[in-house]
């Protein structure tokens, strides 16, 4: 996720540390854990430096951990604001998430083990449903390095979904028109959404879409022919804001 938000500001990760908090330290668990993140890393192309592990008994309890880390890149300054990069017939081309991309896990919980009653081993297109909801997130640093000079703009789908997110590349008077339609839906999302209405769905979750990018229409062919990613909509004056359509 922060190598995720770095691309978005045209930085290029250069390091990763971690933080690695517990009540007593489980050796295996952390060795997988900072696997991951080694992983993680390597997909980032960033290097993993260092890091803290500590052990507060008093804090946790029993087999909890907490996680945190941080990521630093560098960008050239005359490359930071994208607002101006972008204009009216601008294409936008969805890059597909791999899941959930660790937001809306309190409304999933909620709905699949309260509400639906679900178990993390109950089976789910061909798998655990547990590891459908623990699918990594899908780390787009090598892409954007791949397309820079055809990338105008590109926004993260986080919490509040393409609606929240996406406008925050754009400058005043323009707006994004979305064909809802178009999107294709994970079916994670759309066993969640039997019992949460669909404008809370796309304000909840990435939907299935992970990384959104504004291309001039003269390079969209090149850069669909060279990702998986497939068109959603387009620029046109108006109110600064994400409409779907």
């Amino acid at each position: 996720m922060c190598v995720n938000d770095l691309i978005c500001n045209f930085g290029t990760p250069s390091f990763f540390l971690d933080y690695y908090a517990t009540g007593k330290l489980d050796v295996t668990a952390a060795t997988a854990v900072v696997s991951g993140i080694a992983e993680g890393c390597r997909q980032a192309e960033c290097a993993l430096i260092g890091g803290e592990t500590a052990e507060m008994p008093g804090m946790y309890h029993s087999d909890d951990y907490d996680l945190a880390g941080f990521a630093v890149g560098i960008g050239e300054k005359s490359e930071l604001d994208r607002s101006n990069k972008v204009e009216a017939g601008d294409i936008l081309i969805a890059l597909p998430s791999s899941g959930l991309h660790s937001n809306g896990f309190s409304l999933a919980r909620k709905v699949l083990f309260e509400k639906m009653g679900m178990k993390f081993e109950d089976e789910f297109e061909g798998k655990p449903l547990i590891e459908t909801l623990l699918t990594p997130t899908r780390i787009y640093v090598k892409t954007f390095k791949a397309l820079k000079d055809k990338i105008q703009a590109l926004a993260h789908i986080t919490g509040g979904g393409i609606v929240e997110n996406f406008p925050r590349v754009l400058p005043e008077g323009l707006r994004a028109v979305i064909t809802e339609s178009s999107i294709r839906v994970l079916p994670i999302f759309e066993l969640i959404g039997q019992h949460v209405e669909r404008h809370e769905m796309f304000r909840a979750f990435n939907m299935g879409v992970g990384m959104i990018l504004v291309i001039k229409e003269a390079d969209v062919a090149d850069v669909l022919a060279s990702t998986d990613g497939y068109v959603i909509g387009h620029l046109e004056a108006g109110k600064r804001e994400a409409v779907l359509v």
